[in-house]
Parts: structure tokens; C-alpha cells; sequence
């Protein structure tokens, strides 16, 4: 038999990851993180998560069902971005707030611009900064064993309520107040060393956003230069949430090492300055989403030269 040479584009590998793989990775990390909600906030956590996963996919069948497109409601990248957006809401959030939250993330952020991998922006980050803007008491309303409480950032930057701040430990664990899947420290981490094993997402993002909050909080502290806690800055509201699960998302983060470094500095800086000098005392959402805008213009000038790139004399 004559051998004969296909010549085939590039690229000219192969890989065994799928979206449905990586994605059920993310929700299998997000699985501890949901199970910490459970037990310190009680069934109604579980009740949200659920909702606003059927909400989230029964939205995205129907819209492709109604557009003639394929439905991939068993890519798990609904059910992912139902399981974030219920880790971004208080416990205690009417269930049509979570309901509308759900359906604005698939239909206006995710499928009006083409579906997954064409969303510009995080869809659950962008649901829960729209459900802030129109509903921000119920968005605001924090409990504890069905107690009120303060977030910790509230008490830091002393807008909403005043107090004792908990341990570390308390913190690390989950005994404080805030939304749903960001409370335990040590319930996220466990997802995010599954997903780091899985290679699902590296370290670039979370760590460099991690350490420019960490290095801009303490030394912008609130009693002058160098007088911040960064640990409480740290263990404090989404920020490990959103650098793990969120921030490292592919679509909407940069593809290139040096952007993706530059993305988490990007990420940290206005989570800094939000929480530091802005009204409201948490600012992982909006900085995610800002950086999300910023993307495009990151990966065009992080990408490396092309082999052999001649250049023009418009260049």
C-alpha cells in the first residue's frame, strides 16, 4: 500500500479534557464549599443552590430550544454558573430574586452574546452585581443560625455595623456572616487543591490576586502606611471565592501566563481600592468584572510574536 502524509492546520495535539470534564471538575470543588453552606446556614442553602441551578438551565434549553440551536444543558456549564451565582447570595434572599438572578446570567449575559465562550464577562458575577443594584437590602441582608449579622469587611470598614471581629480561626472555618459559598475558607480551598490536581486552573490568577490584596491592604491600612491586617482582608468576603472559582474562569480571563498575572494584579488592585476607599465594603465581584472588560485589550498586547512575523509598515 502507497504511504501517503496528511497535512493537517494546527494545532497537533490532542487532549483528553472536554467541557463537560472540566466543568463537572468545577462543580465536583464546588461540592465542599456547598456542603460547608449547608451545615452553617441550614437547608435553605441547598434550596437556593438548587433553584438557581433549574433556573439556570432550564433558561438556557429553553432559549436554545426557542433559537433552533443545540441544547447543551449537559455540559454542566449551566449547572457551574447556577452553583456560583447561589455562592454569591445571602442565605436569606427571597427565592424569585434568585430565581430572575438565574435567568439574567444565562439569557442576557451568556446566551444573547452566543452562547459559552462568547460572554465577555463572568455571568454569575455579572447576575448577582445586576440583583445588587435592584434589590441591595435583601442582597445586603446577612445572617448567621438565622441571626442577623455583620460581614467582616462591614465591621473593617465600620459603613454598616460595628463589633467584634471573629477569630481567624472562626473565619477560616466559616463561623461569619456573608453569602452563601463564601464563608469557609478551609471547605474552598479543598475545591481549589482538587482543581489545581486536575489542572483544571493554575496558580497565576488566584495567586497574584491574592497577594496584591494581601500587600495593598496591609500597607494602605486604615490607621496609616503599613497598619492593615491582611489576613482579615484575605479570609474576609469572596476573595478566595472569586480568585479560585471565578476569576480563573476561561472565557472571560486572559490566555496567556503574563496576562493572566496581570489579570490578578488588575483583580487585586480594585478589590483594594473598593474595599479600602469605595461605599460598599466588598469589591471582588466588580473587580472581576472590570478585568473581564479588560481581556481583550490584555491577550492583544500579552501574546507572544508569531514565528516568522514579518512586520508591516503600518505596524
Amino acid at each position: 500500500m502507497e504511504n501517503k502524509l496528511y497535512v493537517t492546520s494546527s494545532p497537533h495535539f490532542r487532549s483528553e479534557d472536554s467541557v463537560e470534564r472540566i466543568m463537572l471538575d468545577v462543580v465536583i470543588a464546588l461540592m465542599p464549599a456547598l456542603i460547608a453552606g449547608i451545615i452553617i446556614f441550614g437547608i435553605r442553602a441547598l434550596f437556593i443552590t438548587v433553584l438557581c441551578v433549574a433556573f439556570s438551565v432550564a433558561t438556557e434549553a429553553v432559549i436554545q430550544i426557542l433559537t433552533h440551536k443545540d441544547v447543551t444543558i449537559n455540559d454542566f456549564s449551566a449547572v457551574v454558573t447556577g452553583i456560583l451565582l447561589a455562592f454569591n447570595l445571602p442565605v436569606s434572599v427571597p427565592w424569585w430574586i434568585a430565581a430572575i438572578g438565574s435567568i439574567f446570567a444565562i439569557a442576557i449575559v451568556k446566551q444573547v452574546f452566543g452562547g459559552l465562550g462568547h460572554n465577555f464577562m463572568n455571568p454569575a458575577l455579572a447576575a448577582r452585581a445586576f440583583l445588587l443594584a435592584s434589590w441591595p437590602v435583601p442582597m445586603s441582608h446577612f445572617t448567621v443560625d438565622g441571626i442577623a449579622s455583620a460581614t467582616p469587611l462591614a465591621i473593617i470598614k465600620g459603613t454598616e455595623a460595628s463589633g467584634n471581629l471573629p477569630s481567624l480561626f472562626n473565619m477560616f472555618i466559616g463561623l461569619k456572616g456573608g453569602v452563601i459559598g463564601e464563608v469557609s475558607i478551609f471547605a474552598l480551598l479543598i475545591g481549589a487543591v482538587y482543581l489545581l490536581i486536575r489542572r483544571v486552573i493554575t496558580l497565576r490568577i488566584p495567586l497574584s490576586y491574592i497577594l496584591t490584596v494581601a500587600v495593598l491592604t496591609w500597607v494602605l491600612g486604615k490607621n496609616g502606611l503599613f497598619t492593615g491586617d491582611p489576613l482579615y482582608h484575605i479570609m474576609a468576603g469572596g476573595l478566595i471565592l472569586g480568585a479560585f472559582f471565578m476569576a480563573t474562569d476561561y472565557t472571560t480571563s486572559p490566555v496567556t501566563p503574563k496576562g493572566q498575572i496581570i489579570f490578578g494584579i488588575g483583580c487585586g488592585i480594585f478589590t483594594s481600592i473598593i474595599r479600602l476607599y469605595g461605599g460598599y465594603p466588598e469589591g471582588v465581584s466588580y473587580s472581576i468584572l472590570l478585568m473581564n472588560i479588560a481581556t481583550p485589550i490584555i491577550d492583544k498586547y500579552t501574546a507572544p510574536k508569531v514565528f516568522g512575523e514579518v512586520k508591516t509598515s503600518e505596524q
